[in-house]
């Protein structure tokens, strides 16, 4: 291990992490085509079943629950950020598992230059540009079907991705320890489906029970949801936004700051 970090030629970090997020590139080069598929077909048929069709009931009812908007308004900067966490959940468990049991990129990886830490940041690079890739697809169908209304709406965009990034930061450092994939299950159904239905998506936090508000709140979707939402409907404080952004990033930085760690002891052994 020391000899490898001592003949590392004298070049950035990031040049490094770079060259991880060539090979992740060069990867992805085989599986684009169906993977776009999926990141268009899922905002249509939200959306349009969603917004749209069950909008048109909940509409009909008033829409002062959902601040004097229409569902379909209300809905769908809220299902932006859900796409960022969902992306960064399927990119950060899977493929890191794959990686370091099945296939062995990051051992091989670990053969050259490469410390682990750049190949920790050259993956969470390539779940950033998947993260832009798919958001940027979202926000585009959203206005096609009407959902945007202002200009603020673009804003929502790095927003979303750094949802995405914290969810992805943390997962990706927890799932490089990982022998067996059977956790992961854990993960989707108790971690992202809860997320997904009671972190404000679908109806405003203020509708849940007493105490389980709380608890909503403090969820990182939550706040992912709230900002793009409020940058949308063009009804975002500074003091809010950097309280939002705040969460995020800090998460963010926890999660990096463990990965650094949990993918040195997984593969300097």
């Amino acid at each position: 291990m020391a000899a490898r970090e001592f003949t590392r030629p004298a070049l950035p970090g990031a040049v490094f992490a770079v060259r991880e997020l060539r090979f992740w590139l060069t990867d992805y080069r085989r599986t684009w085509r169906g993977s776009i598929y999926s990141s268009l077909l899922n905002p249509l048929l939200f959306l349009g079943a969603m917004g749209l069709g069950l909008g048109s009931l909940v509409n009909k009812q008033g829409d002062t629950a959902i601040g004097g908007v229409s569902y379909l308004t209300f809905l769908a900067p809220g299902l932006l950020a859900a796409t960022a966490m969902s992306t960064a959940v399927g990119e950060s468990t899977y493929p890191v598992l794959a990686s370091v049991k099945w296939v062995k990129t990051y051992q091989a990886a670990t053969a050259s230059p490469l410390r682990p830490a750049d190949i920790f940041h050259g993956h969470m690079l390539f779940v950033a540009r998947r993260l832009t890739m798919n958001c940027a697809i979202f926000l585009a169908v959203s206005a096609v079907l009407g959902a945007v209304h202002s200009f603020w709406a673009l804003a929502a965009l790095p927003v979303a991705v750094l949802t995405g990034v914290a969810f992805n930061a943390v997962i990706e450092s927890w799932a490089i320890t990982r022998t067996r994939d059977t956790s992961f299950a854990v993960i989707f159904r108790f971690g992202m489906i809860p997320l997904f239905l009671f972190s404000g998506i679908f109806f405003p936090v203020t509708q849940l029970p007493g105490w389980l508000q709380p608890i909503a709140y403090a969820t990182p979707l939550w706040h992912g949801a709230e900002l793009c939402r409020s940058l949308s409907l063009g009804t975002a404080t500074a003091g809010g936004a950097l309280a939002h952004l705040g969460y995020l990033a800090g998460l963010a930085a926890i999660g990096v700051a463990a990965g650094n760690r949990s993918y040195r002891r997984r593969l300097y052994v």
